[in-house]
């Protein structure tokens, strides 16, 4: 196991050991994500959250370059989350609510906007943008949905 997958799999411990409730995270509008893409904060870096609660749940997030913001939040069970950004001012926002959801988001470029939301069960959703300029939000209610959107420039 190489250390990047050895400091991945530490801090999920640690975040899935918090104790947050569900409850919690329905009660807290600041942790979902909002329906405008909106702007990233002036170049700080990179910043990464992830936040889990339930069983069985798994989140990946990689990123490389210079003001970049991802975000997963799952609450329910046997849930996978997969982020990788490479470029510049780059934001990409996963939530997802139930049980046996899939969601991914691969960004290359810059200033490039992405967002999936999905609440049910057994929904997958994936976007793959390259480029400049680009924005895509998908949100799905429901069960057993399926989306991907690709966009290129």
């Amino acid at each position: 196991m190489n250390k990047s997958t050895a400091a991945l799999l530490c801090l999920l411990l640690l975040c899935s050991s918090t104790g947050v409730r569900a409850d919690d995270l329905m009660e807290n509008d600041d942790l979902a994500p909002s329906a405008d893409l909106g702007e990233l904060p002036p170049p700080v870096g990179q910043q990464a959250l992830i936040d889990q609660n339930g069983q069985a749940n798994l989140a990946l997030l990689s990123q490389n370059g210079q003001s970049l913001l991802g975000r997963i939040v799952q609450s329910g069970s046997n849930q996978e989350a997969y982020i990788l950004q490479q470029g510049s001012d780059l934001m990409a926002l996963i939530t997802q609510n139930g049980s046996g959801n899939a969601a991914s988001i691969t960004q290359n470029g810059s200033h490039n906007r992405a967002q999936i939301s999905q609440n049910g069960n057994n929904n997958d959703a994936s976007i793959e943008q390259a480029g400049t300029g680009l924005q895509s939000a998908v949100t799905q209610s429901g069960n057993g949905m399926s989306v991907s959107v690709k966009q290129y420039r």
